[in-house]
């Protein structure tokens, strides 16, 4: 019977990470996936995903973006490979809203680069944006996105390469805890096989209420299309200068990547989606409801794209009850700790959460600041 040091269930953006972390530092481990990542049935693909440091959600978390933007600069080096574009990004809302005044805020506590900027400096600067009356915006210069499959890849490759042991298209039907004298460890189930290992990391993005199911919080998960759109300006193109931008407004919060390639310009809504009671079953056609909001925002805000769709790609956000992560032990099981929750704003952060998983799987303890993202919060 095989016997690791520690397995880890699901090995997208997070878990491969966590993979990676633990093989170089010498554990015996395993990583078993429902698919064969990278792959576009759970949260982790579409061609982009933003990265930022001045950090609207909670300014706890600049800390550990930090230190994500130099594992992403260790992991290219490792691989040989671009993973990140610095595209600058561009954030407009209202005075009174979550997204520039967070901005400005975290920007402060932590020093950060970050331009304050009038509407008549956006459309003078970007000439591809329009800001909606009573909105302003600010440019973060150190922002940008990461290539979100070539990430995933990335990852992976670099636990194999460290000796882990990788196993795609091998769904987990159930893992235990069982005692063999004073010692407990866990046992994990799959079609093909029963494994056995010490400890256990759980990062099953959409999958997680699934293998949690003795956490006690809600995790509750929201279908979000992504869409691209044909351009008829080259100010939207990348190598024209043209940023990723997000619009906090009255209908939504809205978010998108420059020009990159021929698939043309990315826009999704960060805000709503509809539930997602079956992540195995998520609905991947088009829904009109979802479009017709996105080509508002896009022929109010980006008056230079044209509705005619290029591409789109459905995936799933895995939500929180206050949308900030949940990154901690097992509250009845010692040996199995998870990152859950991470609410469509975790991939930035994959190879940082990754270090603190190992940190926690080997010792039990990590130095780096996640007591924000632990389950007390929710005690009351």
């Amino acid at each position: 019977m095989p016997v690791y040091d520690v397995i880890v269930l699901g090995c997208g953006a997070v878990g491969g990470a966590t993979l990676a972390e633990l093989a170089r530092r010498g554990q015996r481990v395993l990583g078993l996936d429902r698919f064969g990542p990278p792959h576009d049935r759970g949260s982790s693909h579409g061609r982009t995903r933003m990265i930022r440091q001045a950090y609207f959600e909670h300014p706890d978390y600049v800390p550990l973006v930090l230190r994500a933007y130099k594992h992403w600069a260790e992991l290219e080096a490792a691989v040989g490979n671009t993973l990140y574009r610095e595209t600058g990004l561009l954030e407009i809302g209202p005075p009174e809203g979550q997204v520039v005044p967070g901005v400005t805020a975290a920007a402060r506590q932590h020093g950060l680069e970050v331009e304050e900027l009038a509407a008549q400096d956006i459309e003078r600067r970007f000439p591809g944006f329009r800001v909606p009356a009573g909105m302003s915006g600010v440019f973060e210069r150190r922002a940008g996105f990461l290539h979100v499959e070539q990430c995933v890849a990335a990852h992976l490759a670099e636990a194999v390469r460290h000796g882990a042991e990788f196993h795609a298209d091998e769904p987990a039907r159930a893992w235990r805890v069982e005692r063999s004298g004073e010692r407990a460890g866990i046992v994990v189930e799959t079609d093909r096989g029963r494994y056995e290992a010490a400890r256990l990391v759980v990062t099953a993005g959409a999958w997680a209420s699934s293998l949690l199911l003795e956490l006690g919080v809600p995790l509750v998960v929201k279908r979000k299309p992504q869409y691209w759109f044909t351009a008829r300006d080259d100010c939207y193109a990348m190598e024209h200068g043209a940023p990723s931008f997000l619009y906090e407004t009255s209908d939504g919060t809205f978010y998108g990547f420059p020009v990159a390639g021929p698939e043309g310009l990315k826009c999704a809504e960060h805000s709503g989606g509809a539930v997602v009671n079956d992540p195995a079953a998520l609905n991947r056609a088009i829904d009109q409801d979802d479009l017709a909001r996105v080509e508002r925002f896009v022929t109010a805000c980006l008056p230079g794209i044209t509705t005619q769709l290029n591409d789109h790609a459905p995936c799933m956000y895995t939500l929180s009850p206050d949308e900030n992560f949940i990154v901690d032990q097992h509250p009845h099981y010692p040996q199995v700790y998870f990152a859950a929750g991470l609410s469509g704003h975790g991939f930035k952060f994959a190879p940082v959460l990754g270090e603190a998983l190992a940190d926690l799987a080997i010792d039990g303890r990590t130095e780096l600041p996640i007591e924000f993202l632990g389950l007390r919060r929710f005690a009351d």
